[in-house]
């Protein structure tokens, strides 16, 4: 794999973390929220974050050329 998918990995591990570090209990509640949510609308929230993800991949990586 690229050194930058794996740097992207990491990033993302670090920024995921940063949460239930910090705010235990509102990260909790965050969870738990989330879980009430219908399953359409987490399929939906997913996609979007999926797209963002390429959208901004593709975007930094025409730029770096």
């Amino acid at each position: 794999m690229n050194s930058t998918i794996w740097m992207a990995l990491a990033l993302v591990l670090v920024l995921e973390g940063l949460g239930p570090m910090f705010m235990p209990r509102a990260w909790r509640r965050m969870i738990l929220a989330m879980t009430q949510l219908p399953d359409r609308l987490l399929h939906r929230f997913g996609g979007g974050l999926v797209v963002a993800g390429v959208v901004i991949y593709a975007m930094s990586s025409m730029h770096a050329r």
